[in-house]
């Protein structure tokens, strides 16, 4: 297995169709943060999120066993299209859309791991996080979704863009708006912190 951990995407997918547990393993370890954060951005359900991460995994292994795949290298952008397409038929088949869930309900920042800090600065950065976290909830969903993709999920500009299905410069703009808009609720909050 340690030998597969260095190999491309391509090469992991072609070692687990010849066979190789380990290669879809990998794969799996690889991603797993964020295609759980692309669900859950959009479900804002740890449970449910979980259950579509799985059945999109599910999904992926049918359509690599039956031969399909045809990404051409592209396995991140191809398995989120899968769990955005998961998401919607799970909210086509309870007949509503996702609801807006307010900064309490909104654990994004829980799934990244941050540095020890003294207690003073520990304090000061939950309340920050709290305070960014209501602040992401009150932008429209199209930008809320490219700066979490972007900053939380790490995602190019291009992967963004082919989940989203929009040019890069689309892509691009709707950043700049979510940036722009969040410094301008910054400083109407008064809200003490710098956003990149």
């Amino acid at each position: 297995m340690e030998l597969l951990k260095n190999k491309s995407d391509q090469e992991l997918i072609q070692a687990y169709i010849k066979g190789n547990e380990d290669g879809l393993r990998i794969l799996i370890e690889r991603y797993k943060t964020k295609v759980y954060t692309a669900i859950y951005v959009r479900v804002k359900d740890e449970f449910l999120a979980e259950d579509i991460f799985q059945e999109t995994f599910i999904k992926v292994i049918n359509t690599l066993k039956a031969g399909r795949y045809n990404d051409e290298g592209k396995f991140l952008p191809w398995v989120i299209r899968i769990a955005n397409n998961m998401v919607i038929d799970h909210f086509r088949r309870e007949k509503r859309g996702p609801t807006v869930v307010d900064g309490d309900g909104y654990d994004i920042f829980e799934l990244l791991d941050f540095a020890e800090e003294a207690p003073e600065n520990k304090l000061v950065k939950k309340q920050q996080d709290v305070d960014l976290k209501r602040l992401i909830q009150m932008l429209p969903d199209d930008q809320k979704e490219v700066l979490i993709m972007r900053h939380f999920c790490d995602m190019s500009f291009k992967e963004i863009a082919e989940v989203m299905d929009v040019s890069i410069n689309t892509a691009l703009g709707r950043m700049r708006y979510a940036l722009a808009n969040l410094r301008k609720m910054i400083e109407e909050h008064k809200i003490a912190f710098q956003l990149g």
